[in-house]
């Protein structure tokens, strides 16, 4: 079954430890629904730079990568759908894409 990859951008921090533990049971929870079809529950990343041909700058933080998930899923569509009840929409953005096995 193809693993998919659900990339988490931007986001905003909770306004309370408490809002922070709120969202993170949320999200849990939306995670432990996914049973077996989860590979990597989640691994949030850290501040970035943006490399291009110009140079090297800070990343947009509405724009910046700020953790992934990987997921089995029978297609495209169908992790789209799971991801469609991810928590983290409520704060940011969401990429979903196949990862391609290289032969």
């Amino acid at each position: 079954m193809p693993q998919l990859i659900i990339a988490y951008h931007g986001g905003t921090q909770s306004a309370s430890p408490e809002e922070g533990a709120k969202h993170g049971g949320r999200f849990m929870k939306w995670m432990s629904g996914l049973g077996d079809a989860v590979v990597n529950p989640g691994t949030p990343l850290g501040m970035s730079k943006t490399l291009r041909s110009e140079g090297v700058s800070d990343t947009d933080s509405a724009d910046r990568l700020t953790g992934f998930s990987i997921i089995t899923a029978d297609n495209l569509e169908e992790a789209v759908a799971v991801a469609q009840g991810c928590p983290f929409l409520e704060m940011g953005t969401l990429e979903v894409a196949q990862v391609m096995q290289i032969k």
